[in-house]
């Protein structure tokens, strides 16, 4: 059995993460508000640092839990958000603005309510 309470420590971060994101995303009408100008730059930028530790994050949670918790939890390709971690990391230049507006419009939403839903089944198992 893995560390329960790192686990939701882990979720809880990731939760923060996704918040953020989404917080930050809400001025966000399409994929030029990032690219248009110097703040819209900056906006990307501070979204993909959240997007890196979303998907760092998720790496280091399927390690301690074994690659048994998130496996219950189909409803995220978490291959693919651990695999977006490694594009922005180490092709960054190649990031494209397009892509992270579909992301952020498409899948972090469910991205926190999937986390908010394996952190309540997680408080009832500790």
């Amino acid at each position: 059995m893995y560390d329960q309470n790192l686990t939701v420590h882990i979720l809880d971060l990731i939760h923060k993460s996704a918040q953020i994101i989404m917080n930050r995303f809400e001025s966000v009408h399409s994929a030029s508000d990032f690219t248009d100008s110097s703040t819209g730059m900056e906006k990307l930028d501070s979204i993909c640092m959240q997007l890196i530790v979303i998907g760092e994050s998720i790496k280091n949670l399927d390690k301690i839990t074994g690659g048994i918790l998130l496996k219950r939890y189909s409803d995220i390709d978490w291959k693919k958000a651990m695999g977006l971690r490694d594009i922005i990391t180490h092709h960054y230049f190649d990031v494209n603005a397009d892509a992270i507006y579909n992301v952020c419009k498409t899948k972090i939403p469910l991205l926190n309510e999937v986390l908010l839903q394996i952190i309540r089944d997680q408080l009832r198992e500790i």
